[in-house]
């Protein structure tokens, strides 16, 4: 018996020496009983300050595993309490009653265990995901979860989306570490743009894996199982709004042709309300874009420089767009807001003649036919993809695009669909949710701001990134294509502007001969170097569509035939053509390159 007791102590002994401990994350998901959103406080106290809400759902990085007592013992809180971040890198501290412990492991490369994890790692997930899935699983059995593989490294991906003026967030003084002040390239309406930090916050996907914030990878189909419950959903999100009591005081309903027309073109209405209701709000600022009745007041403009601008863009009488609506803020760049205003951009891409919205009828079919063709069927079918293109598609390059730039976007839509889901007592049909997996994260899951960023532990993405290299040296990196040169401006000029900040930078003509002196022309090639990588780009000066470097009646000659169709410019010279930057070539275009040679206007690089 004596040796018995041995042997099994000794075999217990030897199974344990073997069973590896795997590291996780803690993470709270927090809870409610009232529905309502949860106070984070100063201190672990019911008594102590309020500093913030933290929403039902909502999964939030612990400071400790430690849970804390309340100091002034006030019974309110019948439980410990956690201390977690919050909106990044802030810190509170959340009654133990709102939370829930949900671990993740902080390795990829961990052997499934349990039946829900052997069902996520044959679907594909990497065990980080396994926790927040497994625990959303449980609670809704009939949710389909599909892991969509980048193929991009994380830190790659980063980069990529590090563009300075690509993304934008809503400047807070709790949300400053995810503000990058030194890029200020079309900051409007409080929007700036952001650190790495914001995009490793906003981009890993393991940090929306909630109940609330899951739905940003919701396919964005028409699903023929929710067809009599649509209209009813599309009310109830844009029901409270300025632009759906104005249009339904006028016998429009926009649910119903929501309704409609995404049951014909197999798009959600709960998509598409969400949608519009994120770019037009529910106040009445955009009143310009959904009312139909813009009449510009060029009679109160005494300065006559301008009056006559305001005239060339609204016409003499300022009724050029009047009768035209976007619902959608198509046209509405941050670029385009920061050189002629929200109401122009938005009306004057609604009144295209290849787009044409000159009905609210014509204008929501015509936004969800856009999304529709552009969006859900171009590997872009969920609202994360929609805001950060990290899906090769032919014809169109990663980071292009996007169709905001808000990086909190996905997360603010997503609690909207939701909410619908909710309220309106279906969050557990079928619903089927595709999900990004990136190469060479650190698995180690961390929302608090710091992120994700290393790639595989080193601890430097590359030495300066190159788009960093680019807004830094005072140049604009459009797809590939580099703007923002003097006209004029010598070569010599620019890879010195380039080097003062870091790597080094080289030029070449359209036929890839080195050019080491002389002006920047439309065409040459612009190689940069920041030590780890090397892009290259084509320049663009814009006006300069015969490739000379200069403004002059050669390029308005070239233009006008462009327009007449005698004559085809393409590449970095269409997009020179494109002076007003309306992404088409028109009299618009030809008036300023005419006006730029007279020297009665500058166009803008």
């Amino acid at each position: 018996m004596k040796k018995i007791i041995i042997f099994l102590t000794l075999f217990i002994s030897f199974l344990c020496f073997n069973v590896k401990a795997y590291e996780t994350t803690k993470r709270v998901v927090v809870k409610s009983s009232s529905g309502k959103n949860a106070n984070v406080r100063e201190k672990p106290s019911t008594s102590s300050k309020s500093l913030d809400y933290v929403g039902v759902e909502g999964i939030y990085n612990l400071v400790t595993d430690q849970m804390y007592k309340d100091e002034e013992n006030n019974q309110k809180c019948k439980t410990d309490w956690y201390y977690i971040y919050y909106n990044g890198t802030s810190k509170g501290y959340l009654c133990g009653e709102n939370g829930e412990v949900v671990e993740s492991y902080s390795d990829d490369n961990v052997p499934a265990s349990t039946a829900c994890e052997i069902e996520m790692a044959n679907l594909g997930f990497p065990s980080s995901y396994w926790g927040e899935l497994c625990y959303l699983k449980e609670k809704h059995p009939t949710w389909t979860f599909t892991p969509l593989k980048t193929n991009l490294n994380w830190a790659e991906a980063i980069e990529g989306e590090s563009v300075c003026g690509k993304n934008k967030i809503y400047k807070q003084n709790d949300n400053l570490a995810f503000v990058d002040s030194s890029c200020t390239t079309g900051d409007a309406g409080g929007y700036v743009s952001v650190m790495p930090a914001a995009l490793v916050y906003y981009m890993d996907p393991r940090n929306w894996l909630s109940e609330r914030t899951i739905f940003q990878f919701l396919y964005l189909a028409y699903d023929n199982n929710f067809q009599n419950i649509y209209k009813d959903a599309s009310t109830s999100i844009i029901k409270n709004a300025q632009f759906y009591q104005y249009h339904l005081a006028n016998n429009v309903d926009l649910a119903m042709l929501i309704d409609n027309v995404g049951r014909t073109l197999n798009v959600s209405p709960i998509f598409t309300s969400a949608r519009i209701l994120q770019e037009l709000g529910s106040k009445d600022s955009l009143v310009n874009l959904y009312s139909g009745t813009y009449i510009a007041p060029i009679e109160t403009y005494t300065d006559l420089a301008r009056k006559a601008l305001m005239i060339e863009r609204f016409g003499e009488d300022g009724k050029r767009y009047y009768g035209y609506y976007n619902f959608y803020n198509f046209g509405v760049s941050d670029v385009c807001v920061a050189d002629y205003g929200t109401t122009y951009c938005g009306l004057s891409y609604a009144a295209k003649e290849s787009i044409n919205w000159n009905s609210p009828e014509k204008a929501i079919e015509g936004g969800i036919k856009q999304l529709a063709l552009n969006y859900l069927q171009k590997n872009q079918a969920t609202t994360y993809f929609q805001k950060f293109n990290v899906i090769a598609t032919e014809g169109r390059s990663l980071y292009s695009h996007q169709y905001m730039s808000n990086v909190a976007g996905p997360s603010s839509e997503s609690a909207t669909t939701y909410n619908t889901y909710k309220d309106l007592g279906v969050l557990d049909n079928n619903l089927l949710f595709y999900i990004p997996i990136y190469n060479n994260m650190n698995a180690t899951i961390d929302n608090t701001g710091n992120g994700a960023s290393e790639d595989n532990g080193n601890n430097t993405v590359a030495s300066i990134p190159i788009p960093t290299i680019i807004t830094s040296s005072g140049y604009k990196n459009n797809s590939g294509y580099l703007t923002g040169f003097e006209v004029g401006e010598d070569v010599k000029t620019f890879i010195s502007n380039i080097e003062a900040v870091g790597g080094t930078a080289t030029v070449s003509d359209a036929n890839n001969k080195a050019v080491s002196d002389g002006i920047m022309k439309t065409g040459y090639r612009a190689t940069i170097n920041n030590q780890s990588t090397k892009e290259t780009f084509e320049v663009v000066i814009k006006g300069d569509t015969s490739g000379d470097g200069i403004i002059n009646v050669l390029d308005l000659l070239q233009v006008q035939k462009n327009i007449l169709g005698s004559y085809i410019l393409q590449g970095a010279y269409e997009l020179a053509a494109d002076t007003s930057n309306d992404v088409v070539i028109n009299v618009l275009d030809l008036m300023q390159i005419q006006k730029n040679i007279l020297g009665t206007y500058k166009i803008s690089q």
